[in-house]
């Protein structure tokens, strides 16, 4: 019977193992599945690797074995769902993956700035807006409003902080630089006399920014033009119903480590990482966006 069930518990680990290859295999870490679950199957592959060559197989271990797995496949079907039904679920936003690796945008910043930067930071934002909207969710089932002002600005803040960030990941790539094209291009002439002009006006309002925040390019559905503003943190004194096309995130964190308290620095050095086709693809989408003008 002992040996029966090792042999039983060979197979299962040998399941395993395939199903975790199959997983890294056919993902590059950019497909979809968050970091940290790429992180969690290979943790598990290399302890099926590890178990598969041990002499005795303890059905504890593969209990234990047997959580991890469920609950990693939990966590990848109901982020399946939720892609798939296009509404993300209160509580359950996540961290999107970097479209490049961490390394890809060096010289101008470094691999340290950005998994600081993506890991640590951000996460962060997407933790504590979780955790804002679970709160604000227990508030309407319990009708207990008493802590509904603090964990409303939870919500502005690490929700700014979420959304601005996952632009701003696309608005930059190893590629980028150089100048806007097409549509974008004829509106920015437009809306700020030439290219040149609105890249200072730009440059000027992102190292202007008190304290720490972003500057950014919008377009504003009522005015029926692109706009140039600034947010102190994220979410302070900026203008409501306008659309963000490209960002600069002006926090110390964003570019301390490399360039110290040289903020004019970094941002000329940004310059060369701007994703320009995906800033003319958030203004194509945007700009069909237009209220009555006044």
């Amino acid at each position: 019977m002992i040996k029966q069930n090792q042999l039983v518990f060979k197979q299962f680990l040998t399941d395993v193992e395939e199903w975790c290859l199959d997983i890294l295999t056919a993902n590059d870490g950019r497909a979809g599945y968050r970091n940290n679950w790429l992180e969690e199957t290979r943790g598990i592959l290399k302890r099926v690797q590890h178990m598969n060559h041990s002499t005795y197989i303890y059905e504890a271990e593969i209990l234990d074995i047997q959580k991890c797995v469920e609950e990693l496949a939990d966590g990848m079907q109901r982020f399946s769902t939720r892609v798939n039904s296009g509404r993300v679920p209160i509580g359950q936003h996540t961290l999107p993956p970097l479209p490049y690796p961490y390394n890809a945008l060096e010289p101008y910043i470094s691999r340290d700035i950005m998994e600081l930067h993506h890991l640590k930071h951000h996460k962060s934002y997407v933790d504590g807006l979780n955790k804002a909207e679970t709160k604000m969710l227990e508030a309407r089932e319990t009708g207990n409003y008493d802590l509904i002002k603090h964990w409303q600005r939870e919500a502005a803040f690490h929700g700014s902080g979420h959304y601005l960030h996952t632009m701003f990941w696309d608005n930059m790539s190893p590629n980028g630089g150089g100048q806007p094209s097409g549509r974008l291009l004829q509106q920015i002439s437009q809306d700020f006399g030439s290219y040149e002009k609105f890249k200072k006006h730009f440059s000027e309002a992102a190292d202007k920014v008190e304290g720490v925040g972003w500057a950014l390019l919008v377009w504003s559905p009522r005015a029926h033009r692109l706009e140039i503003l600034q947010t102190e943190k994220q979410q302070l004194f900026t203008q409501w119903d306008t659309i963000p096309l490209l960002g600069l995130d002006v926090w110390e964190h964003a570019y301390y480590l490399q360039y110290k308290n040289d903020r004019k620095d970094y941002i000329d050095k940004w310059w060369n990482l701007v994703n320009w086709k995906d800033v003319e693809k958030r203004y194509q989408e945007a700009s069909r966006l237009k209220w009555k003008p006044y």
